[in-house]
């Protein structure tokens, strides 16, 4: 495919998109790849990394190995979305701390409008189905009621696991991995990494992405191709039931120091808006959190109105 610098440009903006997509627990950058037109070729990019680019590289030389790979176009990409998450680490990471019920409820919106969105896509609810999604919703909901470990550093190999957990987001859509970091207790810490700049756990993270995007796309995609009904319908309850791990209002209990020595708030059960003033003495800002819940929402719906024109379009 013959491509111009500008092209790669619009390639690189893409990849800004789904970076910042990747950043928001609820938004999948599959579904911005989707949506902006280039999820195919990113996946058959990534289905270049095999045993024959090898074999081309010491046949045919760099240049033959290149092409084949789509280099050009990887690089424009991940130089979008790495630009975009190390720029909007620290903004998040910062409303975690002042406007935790508000950025909660963002993405509240946002996780809501997801399960609609994968849910659309079960063509049958068969007993199956019924039985995935009943069973993905109570083990999710039991990870939501899980005590926080009082561990101040977190081991290393944990962030290569959820580096390779993350990042199958990318060929998803409709699956966040902000979202799956969330549910792993890894969104904070792999937040205060970006923001502090360490090296050795962006690395390691960066290690089990790579892990994770050669290995678990392929056993995705085997899946998805075999079983697509009732892995939609195990994923929407799994995420159905993860809804109480972003509710805005939650008791907090005191906080703690992360691995980086920040304090951090420790939440407690959800409880009503109501009652947040009373136990929290903070303000609920129940108003706020509404509009920016309907906010989340729209972004999705409207995310996804357009990826179905789109796709009309072409067929």
């Amino acid at each position: 495919m013959n491509r111009n610098l500008f092209d790669y440009l619009i390639i690189t903006l893409k990849g800004f998109a789904m970076g910042a997509a990747d950043v928001v627990p609820g938004v999948s950058g599959g579904t911005i790849a989707f949506i902006s037109g280039i999820y195919e070729e990113l996946i058959m990019s990534i289905n270049n990394v095999n045993l024959d680019l090898f074999k081309t590289l010491r046949k045919d030389g760099i240049k033959a190995a290149w092409t084949q790979l789509n280099g050009n176009f990887l690089v424009a990409l991940v130089l979008g979305i790495g630009t975009s998450i190390l720029s909007l680490a620290s903004i998040i990471k910062e409303l975690l701390k002042t406007e935790f019920v508000l950025l909660w409820a963002f993405f509240f919106g946002l996780v809501i409008a997801s399960i609609l969105f994968i849910g659309k896509q079960i063509e049958k609810w068969d007993w199956k189905a019924i039985l995935g999604f009943t069973l993905a919703a109570i083990v999710a909901y039991y990870i939501t009621t899980l005590p926080i470990g009082k561990e101040e550093v977190i081991p290393y190999w944990f962030y290569l696991v959820a580096g390779a957990l993350a990042i199958c987001a990318m060929i998803l859509p409709g699956i966040s991995g902000a979202f799956i970091l969330l549910l792993l207790g890894a969104y904070e810490p792999v937040l205060s990494a970006i923001k502090n700049k360490d090296i050795t756990v962006i690395a390691i993270f960066a290690v089990g992405a790579i892990i994770g995007l050669l290995s678990f796309s392929k056993v995705l995609k085997w899946l998805f191709s075999n079983y697509k009904n009732l892995i939609l319908a195990i994923l929407t309850g799994f995420i159905f039931g993860s809804l109480n791990k972003i509710w805005p209002w939650k008791e907090i209990i005191g906080t703690r120091p992360n691995s980086h020595g920040e304090q951090v708030n420790v939440y407690g059960k959800s409880i009503l808006p109501n009652t947040f003033e009373s136990f929290n003495h903070l303000d609920p800002k129940i108003t706020y959190a509404i509009v920016l819940m309907v906010v989340g929402f729209l972004t999705i719906f409207i995310m996804e109105k357009f990826a179905t024109r789109k796709n009309k379009k072409h067929t």
